[in-house]
């Protein structure tokens, strides 16, 4: 694993945890000394730090089946080119940089290292993930399902087409971010009905975090669930009519375009 930063540090958190079970220890670089030695002490794992080793990279990658790229996608080109030759043939080589496809990777690479796109969101920290897994023209369905494991132990893992990875970013890699602005809103709101702010968070927390466990516990649809609260002529009726009129789904579908077209400036090199 190159890159052990915050994505790379969930993914290394869910191959770590009880009743992951793996052959091999799991080497992993980083920048620096400090970051490798906080990850010392786990039979596990093996850390190198960059800064101490210019070649940290390229003896990671080397005899490894596996090679995760967790680093920013702008250096996404400089550090795959550092490990080219160092990769072992019929390896697997997975991105989880945004806007970088899988043919400007393989670009870099030898003939026989497929290349496989995988988009993790935030909560992979605690295994509630969610990660949308395409791969390259090299790879096969095997290694597309061996990568698609390797993410379920961070919570769970769909295989998609490569063209719906920047769709996959916007619904659900950024999907956190739009949970909590409608949570900073309600707070907001909360504050301004006369809650003090301790009162205002632990209320709205309490209900998102409750709404989103009594959603995965039974299943149902969310339209069943919120029908449920919805009582005919009630008072969630009249809320729910104003937030209506503001046309959600408009608004989302706008939301989503947007992210998408800068994935797709970011593909271009803008």
């Amino acid at each position: 694993m190159i890159g052990v930063g915050s994505m790379g540090g969930a993914i290394l958190a869910g191959l770590r945890g009880p009743g992951v079970r793996i052959e091999h220890p799991i080497t992993v670089t980083t920048r620096s000394a400090a970051s490798a030695a906080a990850l010392a002490g786990d039979e596990r794992v093996v850390a190198l730090a960059a800064e101490d080793d210019p070649e940290a990279n390229r003896r990671a990658v080397r005899g490894a089946g596996l090679v995760i790229l967790a680093v920013k996608p702008w250096l996404i080109a400089e550090v795959t080119r550092g490990i080219a030759d160092a990769v072992e043939p019929g390896a697997v080589v997975v991105s989880v940089a945004a806007g970088v496809p899988s043919t400007a990777i393989e670009a870099e690479l030898p003939p026989g290292v497929a290349v496989v796109r995988a988009m993790p969101n935030t909560p992979s920290h605690i295994g509630r993930g969610v990660t949308g897994i395409a791969g390259g023209a090299s790879a096969s369905a095997e290694q597309v399902a061996l990568v698609q494991r390797l993410f379920e132990t961070v919570g769970a893992a769909i295989v998609v087409r490569e063209d719906q990875i920047n769709a996959v970013a916007a619904v659900s890699g950024s999907g956190p971010a739009y949970l909590f602005l409608y949570a900073e809103h309600m707070i907001a709101a909360a504050e301004r009905l006369g809650f003090d702010a301790e009162q205002a968070r632990l209320l709205v927390q309490q209900t998102v975090v409750g709404s989103a466990e009594l959603w995965a516990a039974g299943g149902e649809d969310p339209a069943e669930l919120r029908r449920r609260v919805t009582s005919p002529k009630g008072t969630t009726e009249q809320a729910v009519a104003v937030l209506q009129e503001a046309d959600w789904g408009a608004l989302f579908d706008r939301a989503l375009a947007a992210n998408i077209r800068r994935s797709e400036e970011l593909e271009r090199g803008e």
